[in-house]
């Protein structure tokens, strides 16, 4: 890695710019949720419509994340960074403008661009800027403030949504990134990577495929599922798909070598996470929609009530670190998943036209420690499922099939939501979110196997990536979930 010159206070600004840049990207994953009946109300949309505007953006920020990555090693950092963020910024200032919802849907998908860009260097650019014996504070303060966008995204998009407009989850960026910019110019190093080729037919493969999907799956019950564009979509994509599992394998420089699921488990690991994202994001955008537009509760009111599970990581997770470090992650992460799991068959079965907010606590609380538990230990997993120098590459790939999952959760559930209910009433609503959140906890189940999957490891393997002859540290340049607010590994 070169770099060409330290910058006065390079450390703190490098700290101060990527953990604002981080949050930016990590808020808008879920700032839009709380605003969706706002935004139906004022630009119209079916549910479908309300999905892409969701899935627009984490569907381009899953499948472009490591190639985001591996521009900036190629063409320099600190100047994809900024590009990345002049992207996002004017996409965040065209969704606020927003005539229509074909347009608002559009400007998620640049944005999605943008963060697939910027927020993979973020952790490189902070890496290079930070001394290696305070690297360790530098991550725990990255990760603290993604994990604090996760979740006050909700909260914030509620009160914005209540008190201005819609439209001010989208501003918020603005000024944000006009005052980042030149700041990134000016106060961060700029440095390259190896130059690989950039593996552009797979990220071609891997876009269409999910398109393709995702895609078919929205269209599938407004449109009929067996629509010659719904049927074309989902072969076509799977089609694609396919296509991207062989270039995988027979490719020399892929973007996602096929090797690695050779790893029982990196397989493991990677599946639950998906299943993971899949569950989760998919329930909260409907019970989001549930809480404002059945039982009557205000936008800010509804993000309230659901910080008992997307805050709870920030409480938990450090009680899940230090269970992780005594017996290892694989037990941790499972019973995260299953919590997560019980906690939304729980709401699934409680959920009426009219149910009080405490019969729906205990199922919001035990999703939230659900999280927390994966959350904290799933990062070190993925990397100690690899050799030191596929980290980088594994990690990346992990944080796509979370984004990749996130958009299926919300794709699937929808057309369950939509096969079983819809919008004519509060009952309406009631009979397609309970099987919808239902199928949300049995795919978070699946997740919970997928998880004991993972080999155990004794102790003294913990420690194996030092101990080896040859042996590095990991490398600290990889992208790391941008939805959780989890810190790098150390």
């Amino acid at each position: 890695m070169s770099q060409q010159g330290a910058r006065s206070g390079g450390a703190g600004w490098a700290l101060v710019i990527t953990s604002a840049a981080g949050f930016m990207a990590a808020l808008d994953n879920l700032v839009v949720t709380t605003a969706l009946p706002a935004i139906r109300e004022d630009l119209g949309g079916a549910l479908h419509d309300l999905e892409w505007t969701v899935s627009a953006y984490t569907l381009t920020f899953a499948v472009l994340l490591m190639f985001g990555a591996a521009l900036g090693d190629r063409f320099g950092r600190r100047r994809l960074f900024v590009v990345g963020l002049t992207v996002f910024t004017g996409a965040s200032a065209a969704a606020a403008l927003a005539p229509g919802i074909d347009s608002l849907i559009a400007a998620r998908a640049v944005q999605g661009v943008g963060a697939a860009i910027m927020m993979p260097l973020t952790l490189t650019l902070l890496t290079a800027a930070v001394p290696a014996e305070r690297r360790g504070m530098a991550y725990g303060v990255w990760g603290a403030v993604n994990g604090l966008a996760v979740a006050s995204g909700p909260l914030v998009g509620g009160s914005l949504t209540e008190h201005i407009s819609w439209q001010w989850i989208f501003w918020l960026n603005v000024p944000l990134g006009l005052v980042l910019l030149p700041l990134a110019r000016l106060r961060l190093a700029e440095s390259h990577g190896t130059g690989a080729p950039l593996d552009l037919r797979g990220t071609l493969l891997a876009s269409g495929g999910l398109f393709g999907i995702v895609y078919g799956l929205v269209r599938g019950p407004a449109d009929g599922w067996t629509a010659p564009v719904v049927l074309t979509a989902l072969f076509a994509g799977a089609a694609l798909l396919v296509g991207f599992v062989h270039h995988g394998i027979n490719n020399k420089n892929p973007m996602l070598p096929m090797r690695l699921f050779r790893s029982r488990a990196f397989s493991g690991i990677s599946a639950a996470s998906l299943l993971m994202f899949l569950g989760m994001f998919g329930s909260i955008f409907l019970l989001s929609q549930y809480m404002q537009g059945v039982l009557g509760y205000s936008p800010t009111e509804a993000g309230l009530r659901m910080l008992p599970w997307t805050g709870m990581p920030m409480l938990v997770a450090p009680i899940a670190g230090i269970l992780s470090d005594r017996i290892g992650g694989r037990p941790v992460v499972a019973a995260g998943l299953f919590l997560q799991a019980a906690g939304l068959g729980y709401l699934a079965s409680v959920i009426t036209a009219d149910a009080s907010y405490a019969i729906q606590l205990p199922g919001l609380i035990i999703s939230g420690i659900g999280m927390a538990l994966f959350f904290a230990p799933a990062s070190a997993l993925v990397m100690s499922s690899v050799v030191p120098k596929e980290q980088g590459i594994a990690s990346g790939a992990n944080n796509a099939l979370r984004e990749v999952g996130g958009a299926l959760g919300i794709a699937i559930m929808g057309s369950i939501f939509a096969a079983q209910g819809g919008y004519g009433s509060g009952q309406s609503f009631v009979d397609g979110l309970r099987p919808a959140v239902a199928v949300g906890a049995g795919v978070v189940a699946l997740g919970g196997f997928a998880a004991l999957l993972i080999p155990a490891r004794r102790r003294e393997d913990d420690h194996a990536s030092t101990d080896r002859p040859g042996a590095g540290p990991a490398p600290t340049a990889e992208p790391v979930l941008v939805t959780t607010g989890e810190a790098a590994p150390r």
